[in-house]
């Protein structure tokens, strides 16, 4: 195993070390001290997982690889939500907390991790037509093949309504989100995939292993990285929460965003590394991915395991929540409708995080639904200037995939980053 991998290995063992020592005594420090050590541990064993998911793609090819890849890259943010709503079913004091990384992360995904990933893109694009003396681009284009996940994405974005307008997650809606994720991965394993993939940073060294070395430390990255999120998962929820009360800060806040960034963070470095190579189409295309799991299968499961918590039969909202909804619904309803023509604008990802900002000095209940209305209201008048790709994306899940369609012929394969 080539050192510079050993090294990177080692650093995020060391990271992980002092969580896993208190998880196995049942030691406690202060609450943000607690929070900080296994925030930390997560955010190391969320990037074992992102170097081993990265790097399963050389035996793993397609758009089956996006979507599975995608999903192991958020599992981190899987344990912590799911723990919150399995306590809710016997506790009605983690109610508040079921569904707040899940918006967090979402809205986190699409206000920040979707304009970092375009405006790199097209930076380091519009450097390299300077060199050659081309046209500065403008914009991020994206492969056919998106239309798949952009189509699942619009369709998830629409029933999402259904749950604020309800006020709970039925836990038959868990199911039929989930039956939803189900069919994404297997439509996703239909597309054809051309192209070879390209690999940065430990992905890159593990990747030049030979097969059975290879094989060997990927599975072993997985069993270490899941082992020590599953140990820290408890810890770092329970600790969050409580942090909230010793620092004065609300815990919601801390739940809905600290947690999400320290899972997303891995994610989020992996894309930018692969915007910076030229390969923004790649990156964006695994962020959408993420979004369709979580809104299929994180929102599905919530109301399952709030369930098995010893629950009832739905997932409960309070007025905080379902408020959260609708802002998170509306902001994916305005980013399907920006990327419905497989053209991803400059302008539109400054859009995205001047809005996604703004919403953390909108704090109250109204503001927080004229802000939903100004995104709803966006997305219908975008969704009218690109209605001529409408009807082609909401079919791309019913549609047999070809190889290449005629709307993206000149543009590069996708390629997962995990």
């Amino acid at each position: 195993m080539p050192p510079a991998l050993i090294l990177r290995i080692t650093v995020c063992l060391a990271i992980a070390a002092p969580a896993i020592g208190l998880r196995m005594t049942g030691t406690h420090t202060v609450p943000v001290l607690d929070m900080l050590i296994f925030g930390a541990a997560v955010v190391a064993a969320a990037f074992l997982l992102a170097w081993a998911a990265e790097a399963a793609q050389k035996d793993i090819s397609g758009a089956l690889a996006i979507a599975i890849l995608a999903l192991i890259a958020v599992l981190p943010e899987y344990a912590v939500d799911l723990y919150y709503a399995f306590r809710s079913g016997s506790d009605a004091a983690y109610l508040p907390f079921a569904a707040a990384n899940m918006t967090g992360s979402n809205r986190l995904l699409l206000g920040f991790g979707w304009p970092l990933v375009v405006i790199v893109g097209i930076v380091v694009a519009s450097r390299a037509a300077r060199r050659t003396g081309a046209r500065a681009q403008r914009f991020l284009a994206l492969p056919s093949e998106s239309r798949l996940d952009i189509g699942f994405l619009a369709l998830l974005a629409l029933t999402a309504f259904a749950i604020p307008l309800r006020g709970a997650i039925p836990i038959w809606f868990g199911v039929v989100l989930i039956a939803v994720f189900i069919a994404y991965l297997w439509r996703a394993g239909q597309v054809p995939s051309d192209g070879e993939e390209e690999f940065v940073g430990a992905a890159a060294l593990i990747v030049d292993l030979p097969r059975r070395a290879r094989r060997a430390t990927v599975v072993g990255l997985f069993v270490v990285s899941a082992a020590i999120i599953l140990a820290c998962a408890e810890p770092f929820a329970e600790a969050l929460v409580a942090s909230g009360s010793t620092l004065g800060i609300d815990s919601y806040f801390l739940v809905q965003w600290l947690a999400p960034l320290a899972s997303e963070a891995p994610e989020f470095i992996i894309a930018v590394m692969f915007a910076l190579r030229g390969m923004g189409a790649a990156a964006i295309g695994t962020l959408i991915a993420s979004k369709v799991n979580q809104w299929s299968l994180l929102v599905g499961s919530l109301p399952i395991a709030h369930f098995f918590g010893g629950g009832d039969l739905a997932l409960a909202l309070d007025a905080r929540q379902v408020e959260e909804f609708v802002l998170t619904a509306t902001q994916t309803l305005l980013g399907v409708a920006i990327i419905l023509a497989l053209r991803f604008h400059l302008w539109s990802a400054l859009s995205l995080a001047a809005l996604f900002a703004v919403q953390f000095f909108v704090t109250d209940t109204g503001g927080r639904y004229v802000l939903s209305a100004i995104q709803a209201s966006a997305a219908i008048v975008v969704l009218f200037v690109h209605r001529r790709h409408l009807l082609v994306t909401l079919s791309a899940p019913f549609r047999r995939p070809s190889a290449r369609t005629s709307d993206a012929a000149s543009l590069p394969p996708q390629r997962a980053t995990a």
